[in-house]
């Protein structure tokens, strides 16, 4: 039976179909223009080749396609397309393409052209590397000045860019084959993209240093080429895919550990709605309700009166996330905070401080903006709350709390957000950033050691942009980067997304996640001007309530053969040992393995538990 697109995605929109291209060992799906997904001989070269357009909040512009011609034959393919961006004031550009490929190379060709001149951040080729499989192993660079460096693709997370004044990487695809990329046209510098928990490492166009946004000059051509070069002595045949078998297998492991509490965010917006559904946040019962105070937004008294009022609702414990302006001395706006929370009668369990500027990013190249020094902000929330754990961190995400590292020893808690639309929002590109979680959280413990740590917010829809002045609209309901809305949220994609974040963060040791707030557009219900009925559950209501449900239960892993399609993991309690599996996937699965004593059928984005002998 199908099921209804709604249902999956919040929207009936679909996503179009990429084109197979194919040559040889050599293939890549053509989508919007760009290419994703390029493999040899089955396995991920590279995650993407893309001409992108990014205006001054750094949106990604969605340009018309038109004159796409496709030419296909059995170990060759050419595309070629003019692409055209419509930016303010009546500006344009337009982009004559043209892609090749044969069975070991492949050229991405673009010449970008206006006639009234156009303002952009970046205009020019981005290629994504994988990180599974590649993160840590050996390349090899050559910089403009033709000079090779042997290196590797960073293991732990990069704050700044791994490798700057690129002109091609090599590295090793398998034994016997490797892979060079090479970029003409302009300067390229990588970045890790894994700070954003996009899952690749990005090499773009232009250096970060130079000032943006900036100007493409009317009437002159800019033109750049990306290529791809497979060197292939290896003489083998195509290497097995677990996934071809038609099963995916779950094998149990032996990590295990204490699962997180759950929390859910409450900002003073939402404050009204949350209290008039008091008896569903009961029945999720999330161990952890997480306040956002946020004066220069102009959160007040009222503000902490409402927290206040639902506190008394919640039996579990409560944080206070406060965005500290710093316009002042810090000891004077926490003192007066302190004032005003004793006013109404809130006490929370934690108070999670940040100074507001440090929600915005400063990326390479940019000037600090003016803070206090951090010791400072944290002795003066010592100071006004006596008695109250206080955390650290950021209220935006890992790429600022890499850049601007909190003293560890001045914090009871570190926590950061993460954010899965911040570059790119396809379907595909929103699930895959749940491969990058790992790579954050062993970062974050890098750094901070065994201090406790907790993620969260983090849900689909972006609550604040840290790298321009707006979150985007999305009154269409598109799928769009850095929306304040996403259509998935609404459906069955969203509650399957929540379930693989929470496993692949798991060995992480998160004392709270996270992942939704009870109303609004971030919340487990619909509120109005929605495109489900008011006070509706969405689906992801299921997923939070089933997590809080499991709070400090013990964990053990369960592996699965194909990762980025079906994840699983095992609870054990005192009622016995349950295997938890979803579907990461908008199509049917088979799973088996030693995990079952049965092959199960998975729905799209599915959650399916199973009992378990022990």
């Amino acid at each position: 039976m199908t099921t209804d697109a709604f249902q999956l995605y919040g929207t009936r929109a679909g996503e179009k179909s990429p084109v197979r291209l194919t040559a040889g060992k050599l293939t890549a799906d053509l989508a919007d223009g760009n290419l994703r997904s390029i493999r040899y001989d089955g396995t991920e070269v590279l995650r993407a080749i893309s001409y992108l357009v990014r205006d001054r909040d750094w949106g990604t512009y969605s340009p018309d396609i038109a004159d796409l011609k496709i030419e296909q034959g059995e170990d060759r393919f050419e595309v070629t397309y003019r692409a055209r961006c419509q930016g303010p004031d009546e500006t344009t550009l337009v982009i004559d393409v043209r892609i090749s490929g044969n069975q070991d190379r492949l050229d991405f060709k673009a010449e970008a052209q206006s006639g009234t001149g156009f303002e952009t951040n970046r205009c020019g080729f981005c290629i994504l590397h994988p990180i599974v499989g590649v993160a840590g192993s050996p390349a090899a660079v050559e910089h403009v000045d033709g000079q090779i460096a042997a290196t590797s693709f960073p293991d732990l997370i990069e704050p700044w860019q791994p490798f700057k004044d690129m002109r091609a990487i090599t590295h090793q695809v398998m034994p016997g084959v490797t892979a060079e990329c090479r970029m003409e046209g302009d300067i390229f510098e990588m970045e890790d993209q894994r700070n954003w928990s996009d899952a690749s490492y990005k090499t773009y166009v232009r250096p970060l240093a130079l000032p943006w946004p900036y100007q493409i000059p009317a009437n002159q051509p800019a033109r750049q080429k990306t290529s791809l070069l497979i060197r292939d002595i290896s003489r083998s045949v195509a290497p097995s895919d677990p996934a071809q078998s038609g099963v995916i297998r779950l094998e149990i492991g032996v990590g295990t550990g204490a699962m997180p509490d759950i929390g859910v965010i409450v900002t003073p917006e939402e404050a009204d709605e949350t209290l008039a559904a008091g008896s569903l946040l009961s029945e999720i019962a999330p161990r952890e309700l997480l306040f956002h105070f946020d004066p220069v937004a102009g959160h007040g008294l009222e503000a902490l009166k409402n927290f206040a009022a639902i506190a008394t609702l919640h039996p579990g414990r409560s944080t206070l996330e406060i965005a500290l302006p710093c316009k002042w001395s810090p000891a004077v706006e926490a003192a007066e905070i302190a004032r005003q929370m004793q006013i109404v009668g809130l006490r929370p369990d934690a108070i999670l401080i940040s100074p507001s500027v440090d929600r915005q990013s400063t990326p390479p190249g940019s000037k600090w903006p003016d803070c206090p020094p951090l010791e400072e902000v944290y002795a003066a929330a010592r100071a006004a709350f006596p008695g109250i754990r206080i955390g650290g961190g950021m209220l935006s995400y890992f790429t600022e709390l890499n850049r601007k590292r909190v003293p560890a020893g001045e914090i009871d808690f570190v926590s950061h957000c993460t954010n899965p639309i911040v570059h790119a929002a396809d379907d595909l590109s929103v699930m895959q950033t749940l491969e990058a979680l790992p790579f954050i959280t062993r970062s974050v413990r890098a750094i901070y050691g065994d201090k406790p740590y907790r993620m969260g917010p983090s849900t689909i829809p972006m609550r604040q942009n840290p790298y321009g002045s707006r979150t985007m609209d999305n009154t269409a309901g598109g799928r769009i980067p850095m929306a304040n809305r996403d259509p998935r949220h609404n459906g069955r994609f969203a509650e399957a997304f929540a379930l693989g974040y929470a496993i692949r963060v798991l060995d992480a040791g998160l004392e709270c996640l996270t992942l939704s707030a009870l109303t609004g557009p971030f919340g487990l219900i619909a509120g109005p001007d929605e495109p489900v009925e008011r006070g509706g559950r969405r689906p992801l209501f299921n997923t939070v309530r089933t997590l809080s449900a499991l709070a400090g239960a013990t964990w053990q892993e369960c592996m699965s053969s194909s990762p980025s399609e079906v994840l699983s993991f095992v609870v054990r309690d005192a009622a016995g040992a349950k295997l938890y599996m979803v579907n990461l996937t908008g199509e049917e699965r088979r799973v088996g393995g030693s995990a079952l004593d049965r092959e199960v059928q998975l729905a799209p984005f599915a959650t399916v538990v199973l009992p378990l002998a022990d």
